[in-house]
């Protein structure tokens, strides 16, 4: 999955893409570079940022879905909004990708009979504050398995069959830098007991990278590879990424080493 945020105030390639032709540009680069889904977000959720106003999150994103649908691309939405869910829906996406979990009122609802992809985010507090305090857990893996298995019982009675449904356990949404590394070192475990639902890993550029490494938002190419073999490691299904040509190149080397025959015989 290719990140393309239209935000003047991402925290690594904010203001970048906004135009609609630099976005398609940048997203047609992403699908050459072998992405197999874009996610277009139009309000930054790195710590501490604003809220976008409604009208304004619309005028970023719903242009760039209609004109990502005459590429014949899957395309993503990542909002929380259940206003811009409806309105990138009626555009033409085919999931929506919310940090809330779909938590706000009339999300349920938005998402409901459209059919849509959908990725159930975990976040403990708000983009705003959530890193203002230090976010404590008494075991974080544990916390987001039961957090997923709430929002999966939530989704359940509304009547949202399961086959639409990934997981997220949002690194760097209320988590420490260890709180993040044990969620990425036991990401399967963050799966309601008996489920199977695919995990979306997105640590792309995040700070719990530099944390490890020392390097900031646009140094952290390597580490962010890295964190991405690691997820598919562990059962990731999607991987969310900047830098779509360098983590696909990675990946098809973890994936034929995983699947070599002994004697390299098939």
């Amino acid at each position: 999955m290719g990140i393309l945020n239209v935000t003047p105030d991402s925290f690594s390639d904010g203001g970048r893409f906004l135009s609609r032709d630099a976005a398609l540009a940048r997203a047609e680069k992403m699908l050459a570079d072998g992405a197999d889904m874009i996610d277009i977000g139009g309000e930054s959720t790195r710590p501490g940022a604003p809220p976008v106003p409604l009208d304004e999150e619309l005028e970023r994103v719903v242009p760039i879905v209609e004109a990502l649908r005459a590429v014949h691309m899957p395309i993503s939405v990542d909002t929380y909004k259940p206003a811009v869910m409806r309105a990138a829906l009626d555009a033409g996406a085919d999931m929506i990708n919310d940090i809330w979990g779909l938590r706000q009122e009339g999300a349920l609802e938005a998402v409901r009979d459209s059919g849509c992809g959908l990725c159930v985010m975990h976040m403990l507090g708000e983009p705003r504050t959530m890193q203002l305090h230090e976010p404590f857990y008494d075991d974080v893996v544990g916390d987001v398995r039961a957090f997923f298995s709430e929002r999966l019982g939530a989704l359940a009675q509304a009547g949202i069959a399961k086959e639409r449904v990934s997981l997220d356990p949002g690194y760097g949404f209320g988590k420490t830098v260890e709180h993040n590394y044990a969620l990425l070192a036991h990401l399967r475990a963050t799966l309601p007991i008996g489920t199977n639902f695919p995990l979306l890993a997105g640590m792309s550029r995040k700070s719990m990278l530099g944390a490890i490494t020392g390097r900031g938002a646009g140094e952290r190419l390597a580490a962010s590879v890295a964190a991405a073999v690691c997820a598919a490691e562990r059962g990731a299904a999607i991987i969310r990424v900047h830098d779509v040509a360098e983590t696909v190149d990675a990946l098809k080397v973890w994936e034929a080493t995983k699947n070599a025959a002994p004697g390299g015989h098939h």
